[in-house]
């Protein structure tokens, strides 16, 4: 009921606008130089795309095509080379025949595209986004996750621009850059698998961790957080609430340290538990993670998160709560043309529902800022992670917002 009369909300604003100027179209820009500490990648799975913003001035610098499969855009990049790099799907006919899987390589001055490596036609497209591909930490090596429904891994040398080889990892999915040469996957009995590289980019060698979640009693997500810009801690919150921290890149083996609880027994009995589809958010200098709750049944993972819990990640321990804003409330303002913060935009945001945030981003300078978005409405929340308020807003970013990426 909530998103048909949010529907509805829309159709009768966008009837309410008139006199619409038309957009100019057709040339190219370069982006600037440096793209700045609060630049942000959105991808959208509607318009098959990813787009790049700057959160300090609200504004788009550019985009890169994501080919023709529903999964959200996941550009990886690398600054050595001055390249961004997305793993594509496309078909002969545009949506059959003939598949072809790329990883299509960008200026990341131009955002053109300048190169492909040819990949079987394996690649993933679970609709998620998340550790769908990789570019490992020597920048060498890019790793692109298959499901067929057979799991495997596609490594691509982006310095030869040739595919290397396929390697099989039956039961394990999904990628997590875990040191030069190295990356994780998760795997169906509970465990983490590791997985070394060679310097000719072949498996050099892969070992596997003990039982550390029990997947039928209480998953994990696979939308983790790495702990850090390098190394192989990586952070996974499951569905009743409970963190997971795992080290991939130990020797020898991959070791999860014990779980802790992101809810009090108390709040977990409210119903209080993660959300949203990028739920998880880590700002690695200060320590503080950032998680998207709810209250909701048993398997609501996935539905939208209407409070932003801020924990100090070396205490376990909550510090703040931040409230979600109402972002379809201020995506009807803007269609509407009405200004932000008078009547007509108070009374907006309290007659429309708020659906909540289903993503979420914070940027890692040591100023950073919290991204939010939402499926259900065309815009994206720029907030000061430290304290929560709403600084500004991204108006119109895309139609179907799927993942936030920090550059």
């Amino acid at each position: 009921m909530r998103s048909k009369a949010l529907l509805i909300a829309f159709v009768l604003a966008a009837a309410a606008v008139a006199d619409v100027a038309p957009e100019e179209t057709g040339g190219s820009a370069v982006t600037p130089e440096r793209w700045g500490a609060h630049a942000f990648w959105a991808s959208d799975m509607l318009l098959r795309r990813s787009a790049l913003f700057d959160a300090d001035s609200a504004t788009m610098l550019g985009s890169v095509y994501g080919g023709q499969d529903l999964s959200p855009v996941l550009p990886l990049g690398s600054a050595a080379r001055r390249e961004l790099y997305v793993a594509s799907t496309y078909y002969s006919r545009r949506t059959h025949g003939e598949r072809t899987d790329a990883f299509v390589i960008y200026d990341a001055r131009t955002l053109a595209p300048v190169g492909e490596v040819v990949l079987p036609p394996k690649k993933a497209a679970n609709g998620n986004g998340v550790a769908l591909a990789a570019l490992l930490d020597d920048g060498r090596f890019a790793v692109v996750f298959n499901q067929t429904p057979a799991s495997s891994v596609s490594v691509v040398d982006v310095e030869e621009r040739r595919f290397v080889s396929e390697i099989a990892t039956g039961g394990c999915a999904l990628v997590y850059p875990a040191g030069p040469r190295r990356f994780g996957m998760l795997c169906l009995d509970g465990s983490a698998l590791a997985i070394t590289l060679a310097a000719d980019g072949s498996e050099a060698s892969r070992s596997g961790s003990a039982k550390f979640f029990d997947a039928a009693s209480d998953p994990i997500t696979e939308k983790g957080v790495r702990l850090a810009p390098d190394g192989g801690r990586w952070l996974f919150a499951s569905f009743d609430g409970m963190a997971h921290e795992v080290d991939f890149a130990a020797q020898p083996a991959p070791v999860a340290k014990p779980a802790w609880p992101l809810v009090t027994d108390s709040e977990r009995a409210d119903g209080w538990r993660i959300g949203g589809h990028q739920h998880l958010a880590m700002h690695a200098a200060s320590g503080r993670l950032y998680s998207l709750m709810h209250q909701g049944g048993a398997d609501t993972h996935k539905q939208a998160g209407t409070q932003l819990w801020l924990y100090d990640l070396a205490q376990h321990a909550r510090e703040r709560t931040i409230e979600v804003p109402n972002l379809a409330a201020s995506a009807l303002r803007d269609l509407m043309e009405l200004p932000a913060g008078g009547v007509l935009d108070w009374l907006l945001h309290a007659a429309v529902p708020n659906p909540g945030a289903t993503n979420i981003l914070v940027t890692p300078d040591a100023e950073p800022l919290l991204l939010l978005s939402t499926h259900e409405a065309p815009v994206i929340a720029v907030l000061d992670a430290r304290s929560g308020e709403l600084l500004r807003e991204v108006a119109e970013p895309g139609i179907a917002i799927g993942l936030l990426v920090a550059p």
